[in-house]
């Protein structure tokens, strides 16, 4: 079981999909289980392994989903006698400790591949980013120009919902070849779950955006937490100063706010 449990975790994270993983990490007295007994949690509520089952597996499972959501590490505890043992199913008489996680990496999809998303993608994955790569040239969107993107996509920029999978933890940046395509993009990403989303652009380019979706007043709300310019400010002007200002910033949001990166 241990083998199939951790192959399905190395399944899961190499694809990019959104799961969890519950351990128990402590036990004391008579338990359906014992340490280092694991559970993965896959995002439609499926399961692998076991943490002891009965109502103790239906709570982990209801905070597995908090921690796909927000990227937080969640410990609960059980008491398996008296009111706790009825309200859980299992009267054992001892007590257990689980430990939840997400095993989504923070990730970055990068739409455009381009110089600045080169040098982003470089910095990005040293910082512990996993990052995945969209363009509909193939001669951009290469293994030899982004060695470090764990995923490339190339296909039309309209089909991009088709071949990415988005999370709330996903950060997106846009930074295509020009102005339409960059707002073809934020139109769709506008609807998506990502809760941060970046434009490469300058506050007139905002402007323009602004005045573009004033006629949709959801994808017009949506648009005041968009970050665009996309990065810090840090009035870079090259490209490897952008792509500090733009890695920063990403940083800064995991380090504050773990369900935002």
């Amino acid at each position: 079981m241990l083998v199939d449990l951790f192959a399905e975790i190395a399944a899961l994270r190499a694809r990019g999909a959104t799961a969890a993983l519950a351990t128990i990490i402590g036990a004391k007295g008579s338990t359906p289980a014992k340490p280092p007994a694991r559970m993965v949690i896959r995002a439609d509520g499926t399961t692998i392994g076991t943490v002891g089952g009965g109502c103790v597996e239906a709570e982990v499972i209801r905070a597995a989903r908090d921690a796909m959501d927000t990227g937080r590490t969640l410990r609960l505890q059980f008491r398996l006698a008296g009111e706790e043992a009825e309200r859980t199913g299992i009267a054992c008489g001892g007590s257990l400790e689980i430990m939840i996680e997400s095993l989504e990496d923070p990730r970055v999809v990068l739409i455009g591949a381009g110089h600045v998303a080169e040098s982003v993608t470089n910095l990005a994955a040293r910082t512990g980013f996993t990052v995945w790569v969209a363009d509909d040239r193939p001669d951009y969107a290469s293994a030899a120009r982004f060695p470090l993107a764990q995923k490339l996509v190339v296909a039309p920029l309209h089909e991009l919902g088709e071949h990415l999978e988005l999370t709330a933890r996903t950060s997106l940046l846009i930074m295509t070849r020009g102005h339409a395509e960059d707002f073809a993009v934020l139109h769709w990403a506008l609807q998506s779950p990502c809760r941060h989303i970046g434009v490469l652009g300058s506050r007139k380019k905002r402007l323009d955006f602004e005045a573009e979706l004033a006629g949709d007043s959801a994808r017009s709300e949506r648009f005041r937490s968009v970050r665009m310019p996309v990065g810090l400010d840090i009035a870079a002007e090259s490209v490897a100063e952008i792509a500090v200002a733009v890695v920063a910033e990403l940083v800064q949001l995991r380090r504050k706010d773990p369900a935002r990166a």
